[in-house]
């Protein structure tokens, strides 16, 4: 069913345009075309040229200013450099024009704490785009509505050559930092880190462990100087042991009530000595299922879910501006440990 089908019928078309023409922009530009209830009205971006080439593309207009959007359209998405998210998305929010800000919100979290303001203040619609959440995998994982108590997450890949004006943490780590914190759904009460830059200015490689209020702990890897791509989560709980694998959108879960009959008959067994467990295959003796996932394209995910909640006052985007100020004072909190700690 659409995203926007009702008992009454179906929502009338939200009207949107993209803020900035690059590859983001023109991703975002394409995912739009394809929502059905959704008309793309522009492309903004002070290069006319960049514009007009994605707007030919889907058939909008090419604008270098964004104050004609306003009532033009229902919502933007902005895509342009992060230094600029505050100054653009404030004349959109005072005017009542949800937005959509790829991730991270702010330039820091001085400027993510004022668009939050301003979203709260004029009842607003503000979503960050942290289109990892969106990933199957995690969607699948949100649907088992787990307790998690530890959460280790890897995230490595070779040197992109892009990024050089941020650190690993701000860069990727930052999805993790997202993920983690809607699933510990608890204040953090300590942050541990150390990070080492290797090529540039910034952190190449870091290691961070979060402990919540609630208990739950969680250790995060970044690093962009590896030999291969990895993007993995393990999750474990009460409940069930997770292990997914963003990069190839696939996991499993071992959940604990199949296997109860499985640690009874260890318990049972361990307490005879002549009892002989060498020819136990532990693998194979666990009750594993593959995680069911619905393949779906993360950014339709993510748009579908901010247009929905611009037509609907009881839905939510699928990470609001307050979850991605929330990641962004995790991070610095992260980069601030990075600072402090002594290698010698």
């Amino acid at each position: 069913m659409n995203v926007y089908e009702n008992i009454g019928g179906i929502m009338a078309k939200q009207r949107t345009a993209v803020i900035g023409a690059g590859k983001m922009g023109g991703i975002h530009a394409k995912v739009y075309s394809k929502i059905e209830n959704c008309e793309l009205v522009a492309v903004v971006d002070t290069q006319i040229e960049k514009a007009e080439r994605i707007a030919k593309e889907f058939g909008c207009k090419a604008l270098t200013d964004c104050k004609e959007l306003i009532g033009q359209v229902d919502a933007v998405t902005i895509s342009a450099p992060t230094i600029y998210h505050l100054e653009l998305a404030e004349d959109f929010i005072k005017n009542g024009i949800a937005v959509m800000i790829e991730k991270p919100l702010a330039a820091n979290v001085e400027q993510g704490k004022r668009i939050v303001e301003l979203a709260e203040k004029h009842n607003t619609v503000v979503a960050v785009g942290h289109s990892e959440r969106c990933n199957p995998v995690v969607q699948a994982m949100k649907r088992l509505e787990i307790e998690p108590k530890f959460i280790e997450a890897n995230r490595i890949s070779p040197y992109p050559f892009r990024s050089s004006d941020v650190g690993v943490v701000l860069d990727v780590m930052i999805h993790d930092i997202d993920i983690i914190l809607s699933l510990a759904a608890s204040k953090i009460k300590k942050v541990d880190a150390c990070g080492v830059n290797v090529i540039g200015d910034h952190e190449d490689i870091c290691n961070a462990r979060l402990v919540f209020e609630n208990g739950c702990v969680a250790n995060i890897t970044a690093s962009r100087l590896a030999m291969k791509t990895e993007r993995k989560l393990r999750v474990f709980s009460r409940q069930a042991y997770l292990s997914l694998d963003y990069f190839k959108k696939d996991g499993i879960v071992i959940q604990a009530a199949p296997n109860v009959d499985l640690m009874k008959w260890i318990k049972e067994h361990q307490a005879d000595p002549e009892f002989d467990f060498s020819q136990a295959n532990w693998a194979e003796m666990l009750h594993i299922e593959p995680l069911n996932i619905e393949d779906a394209e993360p950014l339709l995910v993510e748009q579908e879910s901010f247009l929905k909640a611009v037509a609907e006052h009881d839905a939510r985007p699928e990470v609001t501006a307050k979850e991605g100020l929330n990641a962004m004072e995790c991070a610095e909190m992260i980069l601030e440990k990075i600072k402090e700690h002594k290698w010698d």
